[in-house]
């Protein structure tokens, strides 16, 4: 039972309970609703078992159903008392119930069921109570919530929980992508194409189970398209056609209209049903079978396989005149309008075909606009047209969220140099996002060459994104040939929108290699031409483009307006392909400027989208800065279950991977493990090599040297690229964090170390980057305290504790605290417990040490140097603020 554990665990609580119970099962046709009464009657044990289901061919015939399944215990009727035997023999044999009998009916089902439980305990089922006689539905409800006191457990099924007042139930859910692969797996031995037959299955284990055993082997190993629904003469489609058949002919043609009405406006329905000589009342017993919800917003389906069902089981001369009838029906949508004429349309059609190309332009529904180019394709009589418009179409796909339906569509395209290139675009820009940055560089560098003599924009844009893939796998040195193409390509007099991205290439080789008197300016153009942007030119691309430019050269306030553009404007324009890149650089744009909660929530967004848009490169690249932002606010937990989430997926070198060792360095520094933070972190670029993510590195050498300086150790490489960085910068913020790097390596004590703590807090911004700025005087109250000047350090570390209070950073306000008393003030002791504030091992060691144990005593247990004790036992302290063993005992106590 695939995706059902919750429901067996159920069954199998109300079979194994001491008392009686019912329960109910509701789902839609093929959720497995008949498969797990079939699991409970195989678990029945040592239970009697009485099956009985509901028929709509007795729909009409009261207690129908009720007679099937008492008919093996009748027998047992004579022991009953002399008006229940009768009530309930009248009732069975056809002769109907009072309305005021109901109840003694019930009662005397309940006493059969008694008795037929007295030699053994009982198992009663009753599928598809909803399709039988109402009237056998009403008595079992009240049966079932009478049974508590008997030996008997009751188990129902239902479409939905209409008739379960009072009565647990269980909603069968669709199976998610992994139960679905399980499911597919048990068919066939070889992988399947799992994520896309659990889309068109929606999840429907019967769905599921037709689409598989239909597939050509091609389609199982996903080189030929899948069908767009389970077909038709499967199981599923059978069920539906029995339930469609129960209805009156006119309300089977309104309700197939309104299945192939994706946006159940009314007015339309109204208008098509009009058309035909039909009315929208005539959707009553299909609403009352549960087929549909109807209201003054329109028509809603229970499901979305509902509606594609109705419309799969339909004959196709139904589905072409009803297709022709929302057509005439439709006012003032041109996208919508053609593609019903084109559902109805057989053979080429270019006139046809270039309507629906020309109502795609101009259609903001990306997913509506890959439909029409993709049916404009089919209709197509020139191979080049045909391809063209197949490359438009999954471009459409893409922008909508749709990768896998954008690859189907680029799979066995005709003969086209033009089409070709472009297809590999696309390619490229799907390998990069989702699952193969690598691969996507020369993907992309060989389309750009392909589709420059045609269009020098979509070249160049197409070089930029190779360069994003160099630089999210690590490989910078390869960066020099994008910015040699992107040279090749400009020309004197370029529009703002090309000049912008050869000017971008041009500003980002330069700062990878170094040279930031070449590259500051550049970029710094690229920037203002993204503010300039207007029209044609404006799109998310290119304010991506200036969002990353921005950051390049610290104008943090500049690069998070345009990244915030850029997603606003993907927004509006319905392209989900580009937000999860957006909002990782408005994430970025928002640490810089100390917005870390904020950051967090818009890292937690692009998660999201990137995960519903299969863009699982981009989902650990937000998982990564959720690490990075946990471990500095020293929430360990939080930090290591993203860094969990990323898995194995993520490749040395590569962006996600250099944020999950950032956040594990800083989680090694604030527990105190200085010299793992430092290899940590120095493992994340190689210097003077352009391998492994210097952009990362850089982000995180202020923890770097903080980590190195503590046991005497000088990241000078590191140091020195952050230098060159930060001064060819005008950003305040970035050269407070180069001197408190200096500071920190000065001699403890040293006018030196003094000199450039203070030029830190001159540097940094008052009214943003609160939390480095306290950072900031943590360090330096920490450097005067031990640099005996007790007196001094306590107003920096008042203040540092006061802000990370208020910004929610509990870890590093007890840290200011613990200093503070160190320095001989009296301030709060921490409300945490030690458990919560040592390592494993320091906890062990406080432990031993309260209990009287000298550090002698303890390395000997430990099988460690005094040496390494004295240096737990100094952290020990220092994390819980106690300044003797005594205290550290009494805490303890």
């Amino acid at each position: 039972m695939r995706g059902r554990d919750d429901e067996c665990r159920a069954i199998r609580h109300l079979l194994d309970g001491p008392e009686g119970g019912a329960l109910l099962l509701h789902g839609e046709p093929g959720s497995g609703r008949s498969a797990l009464l079939a699991y409970a009657r195989r678990h029945a044990g040592e239970r009697a078992v009485l099956a009985g289901a509901g028929l709509a061919d007795e729909a009409t015939l009261p207690y129908a159903g009720l007679q099937r399944l008492l008919d093996p215990v009748l027998d047992r009727a004579d022991s009953l008392p002399d008006p229940q035997r009768r009530v309930l023999r009248r009732a069975l044999a056809g002769g109907g119930c009072p309305a005021a009998r109901r109840l003694a009916l019930a009662t005397a089902v309940l006493a059969l069921l008694a008795a037929a439980a007295r030699d053994r305990p009982l198992l009663c089922t009753m599928d598809d109570i909803d399709t039988g006689d109402p009237e056998t539905a009403e008595t079992l409800a009240v049966v079932a919530r009478r049974l508590h006191r008997l030996p008997v457990a009751l188990l129902l099924t239902a479409g939905s929980a209409g008739t379960a007042d009072g009565i647990p139930t269980h909603r069968l859910s669709p199976l998610d992508e992994e139960q679905c692969a399980a499911l597919l797996a048990d068919r066939r031995p070889a992988p399947p194409p799992a994520a896309d037959l659990a889309a068109v299955s929606r999840g429907n284990p019967q769905a599921l189970v037709d689409l598989a055993d239909a597939l050509t082997p091609g389609q199982w190993h996903g080189e030929e398209p899948l069908p767009a629904a389970p077909p038709a003469d499967g199981a599923l489609g059978a069920a539906y056609r029995a339930r469609l058949d129960r209805l009156p002919p006119d309300t089977r043609r309104v309700l197939l209209l309104a299945a192939l009405d994706p946006d159940g406006d009314p007015a339309t329905l109204a208008r098509a049903a009009r058309t035909a000589g039909l009315a929208v009342e005539a959707l009553a017993p299909a609403e009352a079978a549960g087929l549909l919800r109807a209201g003054p917003a329109g028509v809603t389906f229970p499901s979305p396989l509902t509606r594609t069902m109705i419309e799969a089981v339909a004959p196709l001369a139904d589905r072409r005149a009803a297709h022709l009838l929302l057509a005439r029906a439709l006012d003032g949508r041109p996208l919508r309008r053609a593609l019903h004429r084109a559902a109805a349309t057989d053979g080429p059609d270019p006139a046809l075909a270039d309507e629906l190309e020309a109502a795609a332009t101009d259609d903001a529904d990306r997913a509506g606009a890959a439909a029409a180019l993709r049916r404009a394709a089919e209709l197509s009589d020139d191979p080049a047209r045909t391809a063209e418009r197949a490359v438009a179409a999954a471009r459409c796909a893409w922008t909508a969220g749709h990768p896998d339906q954008a690859r189907r569509l680029l799979s066995g395209l005709p003969a086209d140099p033009v089409a070709a290139g472009r297809a590999d675009l696309l390619r490229g820009e799907m390998q990069l996002r989702c699952d193969a940055p690598t691969t996507a560089v020369a993907t992309l560098l060989a389309a750009a060459g392909a589709v420059a003599p045609a269009d020098r924009g979509a070249a160049l844009l197409g070089l930029v994104r190779a360069g994003e893939a160099i630089c999210l796998t690590g490989d910078h040195y390869r960066y020099a040939e994008v910015a040699r193409r992107a040279r090749a390509l400009r020309r004197h007099g370029d529009p703002p929108d090309v000049e912008l991205l050869t000017t971008f290439a041009a500003g980002v080789g330069a700062t990878l290699r170094g040279d930031h008197e070449q590259g500051g300016p550049a970029l710094r153009r690229v920037v203002v031409l993204g503010g300039r942007l207007t029209g044609p030119a404006l799109t998310p691309a290119a304010l991506i483009c200036g969002a990353v430019a921005g950051l390049l050269v610290a104008v943090d306030g500049a690069a998070h307006r345009l990244a915030d553009r850029a997603v606003e404007l993907a927004r509006a324009r319905g392209d989900r392909s580009v937000l999860p890149r957006a909002l990782e650089l408005r994430a970025v744009a928002e640490y810089w400027l100390g917005r870390h909660a904020t950051a967090a929530e818009t890292a937690r967004e692009g998660l999201a989208i990137a995960r519903a848009t299969g863009q699982r490169t981009g989902a650990r690249v937000h998982l990564g800065i959720l690490a990075v932002l946990a471990a500095v606010r020293a929430d360990r937990s939080a930090s290591l279950a993203r860094i969990a989430e990323i898995g194995d997926g993520a490749t040395p070198g590569s962006r996600p991977y250099a944020y999950a060792q950032w956040a594990l360095g800083v989680l090694d520094l604030v527990d105190g493990r200085h010299a793992d933070a430092a290899a940590r972190l120095a493992s994340l670029a190689r210097t003077g090599t352009a391998r492994g993510q210097v952009l990362v590195q850089v982000m995180a050498t202020p923890y770097l040297v903080e980590a190195a300086a503590h046991d005497g150790g000088r990241p000078t490489a590191a140091l020195a690229v952050f230098d060159r960085w930060a001064s060819s910068t005008a950003s305040p913020s970035r050269r407070a964090l180069s001197a408190r790097c200096h500071a920190l390596l000065a001699p403890r004590g040293s006018a030196e170390a003094e000199r450039e703590f203070r030029t830190a807090l001159r540097l940094h911004p008052t009214d943003t980057d609160r939390f480095e700025r306290a950072r900031t005087e943590l360090l330096f109250g920490r450097e005067l305290r031990r640099a005996r000047r007790p007196r001094d350090a306590r107003a920096y570390l008042h203040r540092a504790r006061e802000t990370f209070t208020l910004l929610g950073a509990t870890v590093w306000a007890e840290q200011a605290g613990a200093e503070l008393r160190a320095a001989g003030e009296s301030v709060g002791w921490s409300h945490r417990p030690p458990a919560q504030l040592l390592t494993g091992q320091q906890l062990h060691i406080a432990r031993l040490v309260a209990e009287g144990a000298t550090n002698r005593e303890i390395a000997s247990r430990m099988s460690l140097s005094t040496r390494t004790i004295d240096h737990h036992l100094r952290n020990i302290f220092h994390r819980l603020g106690v300044r003797s063993r005594t205290e550290l005992a009494r805490l303890f106590a």
